[in-house]
């Protein structure tokens, strides 16, 4: 499809323009053709007219768990072990894998009314999560977690040969719009030589490692007891990082940690509502930046964020952090827009997304700036990280593909999938359930 977007407002994020006021935006096969001028021999298929409307790369979601929608607001008010132990790993002993269909049907239609194209997610029964991707027309990197502690503290019983079977039939999927990686859970819960295989399967079969570390004193204490080294280092040591890593949370960490993280590329999944919600603590931005560890923003999951709206994250890190480092100038709102698009879409795998430049990927997103909670426009990027809401997202597209056309979802089926899922919440919670592992830091 030809598409042009005409007299637009755009926040290319391409280190050379801060806003390039009515332009066109020329697509063609996918990809942006053109910014400025649309070409005198392109003729569009279809038009839009982006008078009153900003346009800016689309979002990338750095680490979540979709299918926890089926979990959001059913876990609330309890510090991180209590949340996990009483609630979150006995509900999921009940978790049925068409369940993770539609919760993560359910988590899409919300992360694309949200302008967000791509998500790393972490979760169980991973194929269902891939065929909502396709459905979806999204782009995903996609981890199976697992434990490595026995079949009966898996999630459907499944086991390492499952993520490498789900690899193997879905890495490069859909066109290239589906990645993998192997996603043992943590190095908290994972014994070290359920971890050593993990890294030899990464190995052969060429893909990146997804999993939590470092989200407490208590996980820091007992690593430092049981291997003589933090998490971080721990992980280290065993050659995880050797691989491609996203390593979601580091919440607790040493210089030595960031120096590590630093020098073997790993990108650290930054999600402080979660943090904020459980009393878990900040995980320390500014030394993340001035370490040189790569970073991007995420939700987490429905279950401990309980929404999946990428501008409340960009909002809730700038005001965090300025607050925590004692500076208002720290933290400008271009440096958050570029960690929830371009080192975002870098961590998932999709490195030319990010940008709005010819040649690069058509994903992007048009936010309406008509609403009165814009006015006066001296900053659309600053009204877009410190005012904008969900609602103001009237088109969203991936590789050129309209996944969201004039407020309305053009992929997915969101009244069906609605039911679907909160018949599915229900049925959950409301079935015999048990604890399938225990947390203990």
């Amino acid at each position: 499809m030809r598409l042009l977007i005409r007299q637009v407002a755009a926040i290319p994020l391409d280190g050379v323009h801060d806003l390039l006021p009515e332009v066109d935006i020329a697509i063609e096969h996918g990809r942006i053709r053109a910014i400025g001028a649309a070409p005198p021999d392109f003729t569009p298929d279809q038009i839009i007219d982006g008078r009153e409307h900003v346009a800016l790369p689309a979002f990338f979601n750095a680490h979540t768990h979709a299918a926890m929608t089926l979990e959001r607001g059913w876990a609330e008010d309890l510090p991180f072990d209590r949340w996990l132990n009483e609630k979150i790993w006995i509900a999921e002993s009940a978790l049925e894998e068409e369940d993770v269909y539609w919760g993560a049907a359910l988590a899409c239609c919300e992360m694309i009314r949200c302008g967000i194209v791509g998500f790393a997610d972490h979760y169980f029964w991973m194929h269902q999560v891939a065929r909502v991707v396709a459905e979806a027309g999204m782009k995903a990197l996609l981890a199976w977690c697992q434990f490595g502690l026995g079949a009966a503290q898996e999630v459907g019983g499944a086991g390492l040969e499952d993520t490498v079977a789900f690899i193997r039939e879905w890495n490069g999927a859909a066109d290239g719009r589906i990645r993998c990686a192997l996603g043992p859970h943590s190095p908290y819960m994972c014994p070290p030589d359920f971890l050593r295989r993990v890294v030899k399967e990464a190995e052969r079969l060429g893909v990146g490692i997804h999993l939590h570390v470092s989200e407490s004193e208590g996980q820091v204490r007992n690593s430092l007891r049981a291997y003589g080294r933090t998490p971080v280092a721990h992980l280290a040591e065993l050659g995880v990082f050797e691989h491609p890593t996203l390593a979601a949370h580091c919440i607790v960490v040493t210089d030595e940690d960031l120096a590590i993280l630093a020098e073997k590329g790993v990108y650290v999944a930054h999600t402080p509502k979660t943090y904020m919600k459980l009393a878990m603590g900040m995980a320390p931005l500014d030394r993340f930046l001035n370490a040189g560890v790569r970073v991007a923003l995420g939700t987490d999951g429905p279950a401990s964020n309980n929404d999946l709206n990428m501008l409340e994250v960009l909002r809730i890190t700038g005001l965090v952090h300025k607050n925590r480092v004692g500076d208002p100038a720290a933290f400008p709102h271009y440096l958050l827009l570029r960690l929830a698009t371009q080192e975002a879409a870098r961590a998932l795998g999709f490195a030319e997304s990010g940008i709005l430049k010819p040649g690069a990927p058509a994903d992007l997103i048009l936010l309406d700036t008509r609403g009165v909670h814009w006015f006066p426009r001296h900053s659309l990027a600053a009204n877009i990280v410190y005012a904008s809401h969900p609602s103001d997202v009237r088109y969203v597209f991936c590789e050129g593909r309209p996944l969201l056309w004039d407020g309305q979802l053009i992929t997915l089926d969101e009244e069906r999938i609605r039911y679907e899922a909160e018949r599915r919440a229900f049925r959950m919670v409301g079935a015999p359930m048990r604890p399938m592992r225990r947390y203990v830091g």
